[in-house]
């Protein structure tokens, strides 16, 4: 992609959210250095931006709105880049599209630009992350038998994709992990990925969506909607339903059959479907069976999706912070459940999601349940609560509570149900000072 300067350079581009993540910083900074004239717009203050600020000021051809959005900056311009979670009826997203402005965002625009690398995407509401790392690491391990190379994108915590426009060469393959944001660029695009995977549709982000569900499943589609006859799309067995008949694709249900003769550690029955969704990735490449053993060899699974930490004094604990939604905890509990041995710590920001199940979950399984503040924790306190229940003032204080609760053969899972604003920037800030808290316990 020797000419991805020319794309940029000179070109009047404003930035719709900088964030904290690294994927908006990273987009930025490259922009900057292909010569485009940026104006960055974030409703975040300068104080909360300051760690993605230091690492731009050497970037002269940068203007900066903080604390707000203003129109003038969706007219007048070559492109707008959003970041995800910018609302569906953004007024300035509006502005941009009434004046003809592209709106694009950062995986897509690398998909646009970059139309000789295989793009690998993958979605769903649970278990994308797993997958997405997953393809990763058997296409990142047989890269000499590939004879290409294999990078990894979309919505990894610190990693911006478009930038990649500056090492990737024809028939090389990248790896994202899709949310159902970064979608909306595609569906501008009107294009889809080479190979998708589409792991499973439940409710989320019902907050984003004003509890539609057709709305949340407009931006997945996208995974699949503009694929041509030679794509793929790889589905679990939960999604087939879903899935238009008239789709122009190959269409692979994974079978988990014959996943049993892979060894891997990750704890959970859902996990079966999502080694199976990654092998058959690799199987489109022809890598044999010996090689892809070899590369799930040594998989533990991701941090912060019931990643076991440390036993301390006979008391397992368990860091689920990724675990954004009542299903989602649901999952984790039914995967480690015993005799109402779990101390469940949960809680934060409402997302609009049903707790029926959840609290029924919770009764069934769990010993105690800990709440850390949050909308979403005033709505579950209400709840009719059948175990000890407490609801304490932060973090600290929960893990805090839940060991003078824990006896041996107990087990504390951080799982929180619901999304981390409110006392954390992110759920990233929220997963970090919880493995922090627990480094320190002895």
């Amino acid at each position: 992609m020797q000419d991805y300067k020319k794309q940029f350079k000179g070109k009047k581009i404003t930035v719709m959210g900088l964030g904290l993540l690294g994927r908006g910083l990273g987009y930025t900074k490259f922009l900057s250095e292909c010569g485009a004239n940026l104006v960055v717009t974030d409703l975040k203050p300068l104080t909360a931006l300051k760690p993605s600020l230091n690492k731009l000021r050497n970037h002269k051809n940068i203007k900066y709105v903080f604390g707000k959005h203003k129109l003038k900056d969706f007219r007048n311009k070559d492109m707008i880049i959003k970041s995800a979670s910018v609302p569906l009826d953004s007024i300035y997203i509006k502005e941009a599209k009434k004046n003809k402005i592209p709106v694009e965002m950062d995986v897509s625009l690398f998909a646009k630009y970059a139309p000789g690398v295989k793009i690998i995407g993958v979605t769903g509401t649970r278990g994308k992350s797993t997958v997405t790392a997953l393809v990763y690491e058997i296409l990142k391990r047989n890269k000499r038998f590939l004879k290409r190379n294999v990078y990894i994108g979309g919505n990894v915590r610190g990693v911006a994709t478009l930038p990649l426009l500056k090492k990737v060469k024809t028939g090389d393959i990248l790896v994202c992990e899709l949310d159902s944001w970064q979608l909306q660029g595609f569906g501008e695009e009107k294009m889809s990925p080479h190979i998708s995977v589409f792991t499973s549709f439940m409710p989320d982000h019902m907050n984003y969506y004003d509890e539609s569900m057709k709305k949340y499943f407009e931006d997945k589609a996208n995974i699949f909607k503009y694929q041509k006859k030679d794509d793929i799309l790889i589905i679990r067995t939960g999604v087939k339903k879903l899935i238009p008949k008239n789709i122009k694709s190959k269409l692979i249900i994974v079978n988990t059959k014959n996943v049993g003769k892979y060894n891997f550690s990750v704890p959970g029955k859902f996990q079966k479907e999502n080694f199976a969704c990654a092998i058959e990735v690799a199987k489109q490449f022809e890598i044999p069976d010996s090689k892809i053993t070899q590369a799930l060899k040594n998989f533990k699974g991701l941090e912060g999706r019931l990643q076991y930490i440390k036993t301390i004094e006979g008391v397992k604990i368990y860091n689920d912070n990724n675990a954004t939604t009542p299903e989602a905890t649901i999952a984790g509990i039914e995967t480690l459940k015993g005799n109402k041995n779990i101390i469940l710590i949960c809680g934060g920001a409402d997302k609009r999601l049903p707790l029926d199940n959840f609290v029924k979950v919770v009764n069934k399984y769990c010993k105690a349940i800990i709440m850390i503040p949050g909308t979403g924790t005033d709505i579950l306190s209400s709840r009719k609560l059948k175990v000890e229940s407490y609801k304490v003032e932060n973090l600290n204080e929960a893990v805090e509570k839940a060991k003078k609760l824990a006896k041996t053969g107990n087990i504390i899972l951080f799982s929180p149900a619901f999304a981390s604003f409110g006392q954390f920037n992110n759920e990233y800030e929220r997963g970090d000072l919880f493995m922090k808290i627990i480094k320190k316990l002895k």
